[in-house]
Parts: structure tokens; C-alpha cells; sequence
């Protein structure tokens, strides 16, 4: 798997980077708390750290010296049933809050390219240990396309709470 670090490596640091750079987002509109209820900063916040870091974690997991393609296929099932179920956690989650209405772009960018994709993942875990050279691809593909859903989804977290924020919020009251 020596041939694929490279990949790992970019797809990896970009994931850890954008996550310390979510953190830092949150911290400066902290002062618009009023526009974000945690409900809804855990159906469409904690979503896009959790992708960001299984990218991180897929790309260090297929960066490290593995002794079986056993192992490997048994913590990218592991990754991918946990990616599965966690989007069953997000969509209770955006049901249940109210300050904002999900439309369908929402739908599919928190809640259906996710769940493929780690649908994705859990499969080529299970084929891993059988054919690895045929799933590095599959597996490099998923931990990419995380990484493109947290920018996206980062993306228009942020967007919608600079669009929505009223006029002045922000300025210190005298």
C-alpha cells in the first residue's frame, strides 16, 4: 500500500487542517450564538467534523504498516458501519431541531452522500481482505470524497450563517 501514501498523506492533512479550521469558525461566530441553536449545530455541524476526521482516520489507517489485510478489512467495516450508523444519529438529529428547515440539498449533502459513502466504505472493507489492489481505490475514493462533503458541507454552514445573520449582529452594544 506503499504506492498510495502520498494520496494518504494530502487527503489526511487537508482533513485534520479543515477541522482545526471548523474549530476556529465556531469560535469567531460564537457571537452569533443566537442564529445557531446547539440542536441544530449538532445535526449540521458535528456532522461535517465527524467526515473530516474519518478522512483523516481512513487515510492514517491505510498509511499504516499492517500486518493482515484482515485487520485493515475488519477497522474499515468498523469505520464503515460506524459512518452508518451515525447518519442514522444525524437524521434524528435534523428532524428533532427546529431553528432551521432542511431542504433537499441538505438531505442529500448531511444525510444521503454521507451514508453511500460509508456504505461504500463497509463494503470495500469486506473485499478488502480478499482483493486489496481492486479496493485501494474504492477506500482512497471514500476518504476523498469525505474530505469534499466536510469542505462543502463547512462551506454552507458558514454561508448560511453570514446570510442569515441581522444587520450590526456582531457590534459591541454601547
Amino acid at each position: 500500500m506503499s504506492e498510495w501514501e502520498s494520496f494518504y498523506v494530502i487527503v489526511g492533512s487537508s482533513g485534520g487542517a479543515l477541522i482545526g479550521l471548523q474549530f476556529v469558525v465556531i469560535t469567531l461566530i460564537a457571537d452569533r450564538r443566537a442564529l445557531a441553536t446547539s440542536d441544530s449545530l449538532s445535526a449540521f455541524g458535528t456532522p461535517t467534523v465527524v467526515h473530516l476526521t474519518v478522512a483523516l482516520i481512513v487515510s492514517a489507517i491505510m498509511s499504516a504498516p499492517w500486518r493482515s489485510f484482515l485487520s485493515v478489512s475488519l477497522v474499515l467495516m468498523a469505520c464503515g458501519i460506524g459512518g452508518l450508523t451515525y447518519g442514522i444519529v444525524v437524521i434524528l438529529r435534523a428532524r428533532r431541531q427546529t431553528s432551521y428547515t432542511p431542504v433537499l440539498q441538505d438531505w442529500i449533502w448531511y444525510v444521503l452522500l454521507p451514508c453511500s459513502v460509508y456504505a461504500v466504505l463497509t463494503i470495500a472493507g469486506v473485499f478488502f481482505r480478499g482483493d486489496p489492489q481492486d479496493s485501494e481505490f474504492v477506500i482512497a475514493s471514500t476518504a476523498l470524497a469525505l474530505l469534499l462533503i466536510g469542505i462543502h458541507n463547512a462551506w454552507d454552514s458558514v454561508t448560511h450563517i453570514v446570510i442569515t445573520a441581522p444587520a450590526g449582529d456582531g457590534e459591541k452594544k454601547q
